[in-house]
């Protein structure tokens, strides 16, 4: 692995945020898990769901983060094929996850408005990295990248690589448009039940948290898409930019996770409260 391809130079730098990113997003979903545990309150599908959402941001981030910051710090770039397959298994994973999970919420939070005691639990996960195993790969085996990406590992194959580049174009696209479309289509559903609220001030808080909601969504599906296509088909682009993007998608939304779906809620910071209280 050779970390951000033409930006080695500034590795070190570029490891504080990242580092910060991951210290974040590990205080903040332990201590959402935490306080979602302690408290019977909570114990509800919205919560559970956003458990879930804490767990596979923490797998997500750990999977690549602890092994980029070794290379950032201590050039540790070298990685045994088998580790290599099982990061790439748990950041597809995790990615599949999460993208289910954001759909379910979504969901949760229309029927949540609009029609209550209805719920459902969607989960999508695709199985692109075990495809590599069955192609040679050939020497050197040098991955332009921080972490085993499976566009950049693809590009290692000898043999031909066009059935595993369609499938694995086809399946990301699918779920990040289906899964898009019916968190738009829920979000749609949310606005127009509080563009029907009487209080000028409770729509004013439901546009306020759909927006929120949506933004760190499409830190998630945007940058992920947009990495995969530019190294399908732009690869004269900088090499850096599509690492970059390929990077940020799995580390901004983990880090702000917390924040956009759980200190934000009432219930949530009531239970903090009550956490420390009991404590004390």
């Amino acid at each position: 692995l050779t970390g951000i391809p033409g930006l080695q130079h500034l590795h070190h730098w570029i490891s504080i945020p990242f580092c910060m990113m991951y210290l974040v997003t590990l205080a903040g979903n332990s201590t959402l898990l935490c306080v979602i545990k302690a408290d019977p309150s909570l114990h509800l599908p919205m919560f559970l769901f956003l458990s879930l959402l804490a767990v596979t941001d923490l797998v997500m981030s750990t999977s690549i983060t602890l092994k980029m910051l070794g290379i950032f710090w201590f050039q540790s770039t070298a990685i045994s094929l088998e580790a290599c397959l099982t990061q790439m298994y748990f950041v597809h994973f995790s990615s599949a996850v999460e993208s289910g999970v954001l759909v379910a919420m979504a969901f949760d939070r229309y029927v949540a408005i609009c029609n209550p005691l209805r719920y459902l639990a969607v989960v999508f996960m695709s199985p692109l990295t075990f495809q590599i195993r069955r192609l040679p790969l050939c020497k050197p085996a040098v991955v332009d990248h921080s972490y085993c990406e499976h566009m950049a590992v693809l590009r290692l194959a000898c043999g031909d690589t066009a059935f595993s580049n369609i499938y694995s174009l086809s399946v990301s696209t699918y779920v990040c448009t289906f899964d898009s479309l019916l968190i738009t289509l829920s979000y749609t559903l949310i606005l127009r039940a509080a563009l029907s609220l009487s209080s000028p001030q409770a729509c004013k808080k439901a546009f306020s948290t759909c927006s929120s909601h949506l933004c760190i969504i499409a830190v998630f599906y945007i940058p992920g898409l947009l990495s995969m296509y530019i190294e399908t088909y732009h690869q004269k682009l900088p090499p850096h930019i599509q690492v970059l993007l390929a990077d940020l998608y799995l580390l901004i939304p983990p880090a702000f996770n917390p924040l956009i779906y759980g200190i934000r809620m009432k219930q949530i910071r009531e239970a903090v409260c009550r956490v420390i209280s009991w404590r004390r």
